[in-house]
């Protein structure tokens, strides 16, 4: 092979989660933190005003979080290539034991800067260096005046690590155990682990293999089920006993302050997505026609499009490396060097075997200031979509990789629109390529795959959670309503235009089972509508635009996506029409498939 499938995961730490090195490194940690607390004790604003000792409480902190922010995404990297490795729960343990007397200290340090009073804060901010990162101080501020007393934020964050924390990583335990059952024509049964059974199931161009994969995998979740039903209930109960004592208003507050936007720009998205689903529900009936069916099932919608004696677009990894390679070219030279870069040096690890996690990521080694990539790799053009897109993220944190530590820290709404901008540029370029009508619809309806997954998909994740969030705040909520509620919002979000639902959803999406931040739906939705926004710009004034897509990039994290917007778009947010702009842009690929494929059916 031209490129290496596997993360070289030793050149991060060599020895796996058993090595001596990763434990000398978190010992030297442990050092450091105590270290950073004698400092923030001996820091007092009242009694000397100097930047200068802050400066170094900063420093100090910045160093600290790189290190264990590096050891852990080791761990977690190693455990998610690797998931019958036991001893990486044992590992992670020390981590957030680590993490949680990080996590004490920073509250006392927060403290106090809540402490200090607004004149003399602003005052204090004038200083050259601290001014550069003043947005990202004062979020840290204004975040802190939430806090609840030192002592009582030191028990929740001790109780969080078997709290809110150790309800997700059960599932994700769980989720290593399954594995889902598939018999070949042969007669021949496998045991798929759960990734493996995903990708299959979503991309196999023979619908009897979709149809045999979805049953079994809805029957697995289903086995399972009452033991999600406890982790999602408690785990979200949790989060919501945190919000009330933190005085947020409504369970959306956090998600919508971790995103830097407001109410108005999300419901100005949704009622402009909700408003124009036509072209992508006729998209689906045309789909359906094609592969002979009356109704696409829930297993159909991602299902590859083939036509007479056609066959769907397979690569081998080589091929879509050189793939994504070339037509990010066709953008900007950064973008293709960097994926190339990124490519050849073992950064992706896309290997399709047993014992890996489903699903696909990008994850940060701030030490190294790189990134890495997680996902696998079956063949399909929806693979090589997924490649470009972790890629995208990647690249995104390589452009801010100079700014301050502090300065880069941008949301997930927009960490999407650079992903979804990389899958928008592979699409455009591969449909505009097409020798024939017959591989334009091919490549069309994979691009259309993702506007679907955005405008319907997503958008039923985003109802269910929606409604999970109001029934939890009155109580447990059964297995049997969590399944009520899924079908309810995936009926609204797709119009009711599919022959069959997939009622276990809630319980085979691992995002509504992440720790870290509730609602991780809506951004991908704002990123890919955000990107198209983008996309749209450059088609205009393609000359120099790469140089202004990284400016935009490098302004992520200092800013509200309202102000980002303004400044880099000139648009409002808060209106429909901007969002309504960005979904016409995706309904002309809708109406180009009908168009080629009406003489087909």
């Amino acid at each position: 092979m031209k490129y290496v499938d596997t993360w070289d995961l030793d050149a991060i730490i060599p020895g796996g989660t058993k090595s001596p090195e990763l434990q000398e490194k978190l010992q030297k940690i442990d050092q450091q933190i105590n270290e950073w607390e004698q400092l923030i004790k001996q820091w007092n604003f009242s009694e000397n005003q100097s930047a200068e000792p802050f400066k170094r409480i900063l420093e100090k902190q910045e160093t600290i979080e790189k290190g264990l922010s590096q050891s852990a995404t080791f761990v977690q990297m190693w455990h998610d290539a690797f998931m019958n490795d036991e001893y990486a729960n044992v590992v992670m343990g020390q981590i957030l034991d680590l993490d949680s007397k990080l996590e004490n200290i920073n509250t006392a340090f927060t403290k106090k800067l809540v402490a200090i009073p607004d004149q003399d804060w602003n005052t204090f901010l004038q200083d050259d260096e601290l001014k550069k990162v003043a947005f990202a101080l004062n979020e840290i501020r204004n975040k802190g005046k939430r806090l609840l007393s030192e002592a009582e934020e030191k028990i929740i964050t001790e109780l969080n690590k078997d709290g809110l924390t150790a309800w997700s990583r059960l599932y994700d335990t769980v989720v290593s155990m399954m594995t889902i059952p598939f018999t070949d024509k042969d007669g021949k049964t496998v045991e798929l682990s759960v990734g493996q059974a995903m990708n299959r199931m979503y991309a196999d161009p023979d619908p009897e293999v979709r149809k045999q994969l979805f049953t079994n995998w809805e029957a697995a979740w289903e086995k399972f089920a009452p033991i999600f039903t406890d982790t999602i209930n408690h785990l979200d109960g949790f989060r919501i006993t945190l919000q009330n004592f933190h005085n947020r208003k409504d369970y959306l507050e956090e998600p919508l302050e971790y995103n830097r936007m407001t109410k108005d720009t999300l419901d100005a998205m949704w009622t402009a997505v909700a408003n124009n689903k036509q072209p992508f529900i006729d998209f689906l009936k045309q789909k359906a026609k094609l592969l002979d069916m009356e109704k696409l099932g829930w297993q159909d919608v991602d299902a590859p499009v083939t036509v007479g004696d056609s066959k769907a677009s397979r690569f081998t990894y080589d091929e879509a490396c050189d793939f994504v390679i070339e037509h990010f070219a066709s953008f900007g030279p950064k973008l293709a060097d960097f994926a190339k870069h990124a490519l050849e040096n073992r950064w992706v690890e896309a290997e399709d075997r047993p014992n890996k996690r489903p699903g696909g990521y990008c994850t940060d080694l701030p030490e190294f200031e790189e990134s890495r990539i997680f996902m696998t790799f079956t063949g399909s053009m929806s693979d090589a979509s997924t490649l470009a897109h972790e890629l995208g993220h990647a690249f995104h944190s390589h452009v801010m990789r100079d700014l301050p530590t502090l300065n880069r820290n941008y949301a997930m709404n927009v960490a999407e629109t650079a992903s979804t901008f990389a899958e928008t540029i592979i699409g455009n370029a591969t449909v505009a390529n097409a020798k024939t009508d017959v591989e334009k619809i091919s490549l069309l309806n994979d691009k259309l795959g993702n506007a679907v997954a955005m405008f319907m998909n997503i958008h039923a994740r985003f109802i269910f959670e929606n409604n999970f969030y109001q029934e939890r705040t009155k109580g447990i909520v059964s297995e049997q309503r969590l399944n009520e509620l899924m079908v309810e919002a995936q009926k609204e979000a797709y119009c009711d235009c599919l022959a069959g639902y997939h009622p276990h959803f809630w319980c085979s999406k691992l995002h509504f089972f992440i720790d870290d931040v509730p609602f991780y739906n809506f951004p991908y939705t704002f990123g890919y509508l955000f990107s198209l926004g983008i996309y749209a710009e450059f088609l205009n004034n393609p000359t120099g635009f790469e140089e202004k897509y990284i400016a935009l990039l490098r302004d992520t994290g200092t800013m509200k996506v309202e102000e980002l917007a303004m400044k880099h778009l000139g648009v409002d947010l808060t209106k429909p029409q901007f969002w309504e702009a960005g979904i016409q842009l995706a309904a002309k690929d809708a109406e180009e498939f009908i168009r080629l494929s009406e003489k087909l059916v």
